[in-house]
């Protein structure tokens, strides 16, 4: 039996960087944590890990990603998600480092979804599992 691999990949990290490049993101703030002073009211999209598998033999990590979508009203959230979404669901072959997604499939496709932390919040949450093979 083997270990898991010295440097997992960071798929936050990852997710991050594909979003963050998204020309129809450039208005929304993406990142793993909300900034100070969120009030869930402004444009966002904040990726957490939620889990997932790590697959020794294959060196594949199957982490599952959940991107909560804010936007000062409600159709501004669902845009954000769906076009998240697709950016993710796109991104299959893509290569960073030593790391590729090789597939994207979806875990749970947007809905609406009331924060209990940013009370005036608009949010749509989605989670997508990705598979990331490490050379």
């Amino acid at each position: 039996m083997s270990s898991p691999p010295n440097t997992f990949p960071d798929v936050e990290a990852i997710v991050v960087d594909l979003l963050s490049d998204r020309a129809e993101l450039a208005d929304a703030i993406v990142d793993e944590t909300p900034p100070p002073g969120f009030d869930g009211r402004t444009k966002a999209v904040i990726v957490s890990r939620r889990g997932g598998a790590w697959i020794d033999d294959l060196h594949l990590d199957q982490p599952l990603i959940e991107l909560e979508c804010y936007g000062p009203d409600k159709p501004t959230a669902h845009l954000l998600a769906n076009i998240a979404r697709a950016e993710l669901l796109a991104a299959r072959g893509t290569v960073y480092g030593t790391t590729t997604i090789t597939d994207v499939t979806e875990a749970d496709g947007p809905r609406w979804l009331p924060d209990y932390v940013y009370t005036a919040a608009n949010r749509y949450l989605c989670v997508l599992r990705l598979s990331l093979r490490t050379d």
